[in-house]
């Protein structure tokens, strides 16, 4: 049994989906691809892996066949965690980019090829699909080979994206041939295809991931990359694997939450669970004033630290174990009057465009997988022959060594950068219980908090919580909030002191999710998943 009140409803017309064997991603067509998989007699990472490829290719806004990604998987015994965000090229340093875009320079560029670092999803797909698939590597692949060479009718929130991204991208390398066929974004509807990417994708499949690294699309993109002024080479793409470690995690509520460690932000979502288990939020009701200002004073200070300690791991001055230390948190914690809105600073803690998915079988293998190009269309820059679309996750780095700077995330060679994304997984006594994720930058741990906050603390079920409004802090005072939250509590936490914008645009502001919770055996009572109205998004099983 499961501590959800299924009656609890927002405005949806989403239903959970119970079932043994789930794939939820936000595609139908992505899901369908996984749903394959798992029918064809492979597992949940088979399935993972098939429509993580296929997303490449139907949501192209927010990953590529050049995106990061990272991985936290029950294997029916134990969990695992997968690293595959990619380490900066040799020839980065801060002098490096002070020397072509001037001393003032704070960060790398957002979009070029000076904004990509070495592209680490691939090499993660064929990680996991040789410790955990039970199918031929090129197998998963087909599905995405078959929608980049058909072509598939673009959806609404895809689209509107896309427009939005034309008029920055359209003079980037390779963008224009590879994503405005038309000499246009595609219309609603209208069939996309990608031919390039197909190809690259079957090179992907023959060679299981080497033509990438060590291969043809490898030169391709080194050369892509001389030709358009980048720093990437043979060599970085050679030199690159992707890292087994084991996730950090937070208990609240007699569960345990499980997020990847830094170089990601997902510690940030633990040191806000962290700070909220010294209140009790089950006495406020779901939807109070009282409860959102709680979340979103401990989510600015999990912030708060995030930003100025989190970066690759021997980098940092502190450590994950310093910054979410019990009581270091309870200091934390005391810090928040629930009276009125505060803009926080760090504390000392040394003193004591992404796609999401999760797939889960009957065997009890349960993915959560993330992967993502960062900002719309990542760098803007599409290598053509083999349709690599780039990430510009070089973005994240850090230039400046002064004051009030995170140093620890100063660029250097073969060094990984700050990151958004971040998978999550919930236990309890050591057994799975959910695989979940949010979407979106800095709304990804934000995401994670609130809706595991609606469930464990209210008793909410997946959908209700994924369903629900959400707020999205900013910066300082500065947060927004979703257009169907309650009236009474915006003007309720605009008396708090909290500064807050109504958004329209969910999909822009507050992410989207994908959730599957395990009903008991899952041979026998299955899962019950969820998958976010913000995109496009359907969660199939059988």
């Amino acid at each position: 049994m499961t501590p959800f009140d299924y009656r609890t409803h927002y405005p949806s017309a989403r239903l959970p989906l119970f079932a043994r064997n789930i794939v939820s991603t936000s595609h139908p067509l992505a899901a369908q691809a996984g749903l394959r998989m798992l029918l064809a007699g492979g597992n949940a990472v088979d399935a993972a892996i098939a429509a993580a490829a296929a997303l490449t290719i139907t949501e192209p806004v927010s990953n590529g066949l050049g995106s990061d990604a990272f991985c936290i998987l029950w294997d029916g015994r134990q969990l695992h965690g997968l690293n595959a965000s990619g380490h900066a090229p040799r020839a980065w340093t801060p002098d490096y980019f002070h020397r072509k875009y001037g001393a003032d320079a704070l960060t790398p560029p957002k979009r070029g090829l000076d904004s990509v670092t070495v592209p680490g999803a691939v090499a993660g797909w064929v990680a996991l699909s040789e410790r955990f698939g039970k199918l031929p590597f090129a197998d998963l692949m087909q599905p995405a080979i078959e929608l980049a060479e058909r072509g598939y009718a673009v959806p609404v929130v895809v689209q509107q994206k896309w427009a939005a991204a034309m008029p920055e991208l359209q003079s980037v390398p390779g963008f224009a041939e590879a994503f405005l066929p038309r000499g246009r974004a595609p219309e609603v509807g209208e069939l996309f295809r990608f031919p390039a990417a197909a190809r690259g994708l079957r090179a992907i499949a023959d060679s299981r991931g080497e033509a990438f690294y060590r291969g043809p699309i490898a030169q391709a993109l080194a050369r892509f990359s001389a030709e358009h002024g980048g720093a990437l080479t043979e060599d970085d793409l050679a030199s690159y694997r992707p890292e087994w470690v084991q996730p950090i995690s937070q208990d609240y509520r007699g569960y345990t939450l499980h997020e990847i460690p830094p170089n990601g932000q997902g510690i940030a979502a633990l040191i806000a669970l962290g700070i909220l288990s010294n209140f009790d939020l089950a006495s406020m009701k779901a939807d109070s004033v009282a409860a959102q200002h709680l979340q979103i004073e401990a989510m600015k200070l999990a912030f708060a630290d995030t930003y100025r300690y989190v970066a690759e791991p021997g980098a940092m001055a502190v450590s994950a174990e310093q910054m979410l230390d019990p009581t270091y948190l309870r200091q934390r914690a005391s810090l928040i009057d629930m009276s009125r809105a505060l803009d926080f600073g760090a504390g000392n803690p040394a003193k004591g465009g992404t796609v999401y998915l999760t797939a889960a079988d009957e065997s009890g293998m349960m993915v959560s997988f993330i992967q993502s190009n960062y900002m719309g269309f990542g760098a803007g820059a599409v290598e053509p022959s083999f349709g690599i679309s780039l990430q510009n996750r070089g973005h994240g780095f850090n230039l400046s060594a002064a004051p009030g700077r995170n140093t620890a995330n100063l660029v250097a060679p073969r060094k990984r950068p700050f990151h958004t994304i971040i998978p999550a997984f919930l236990t309890r006594d050591g057994q799975p219980v959910m695989s979940y994720g949010v979407m979106g930058a800095n709304m990804q741990p934000q995401g994670h908090v609130q809706t595991l906050v609606r469930m464990l603390d209210h008793g909410q079920h997946p959908q209700a919580a994924c369903d629900a409004p959400r707020w999205r802090f900013d910066a300082g005072l500065h947060i927004n909030v979703e257009s169907a939250m309650d009236p009474a509590v915006v003007q309720g936490l605009q008396a708090l002191g909290h500064q807050t914008r109504r958004i329209d645009d969910p999909y822009q502001d507050f992410g989207a999710g994908q959730f599957i919770w395990r009903l008991g055996d899952p041979g026998t009572e299955g899962y019950v998943a969820a998958s976010d109205p913000r995109r496009d998004g359907q969660a199939v099983g059988f």
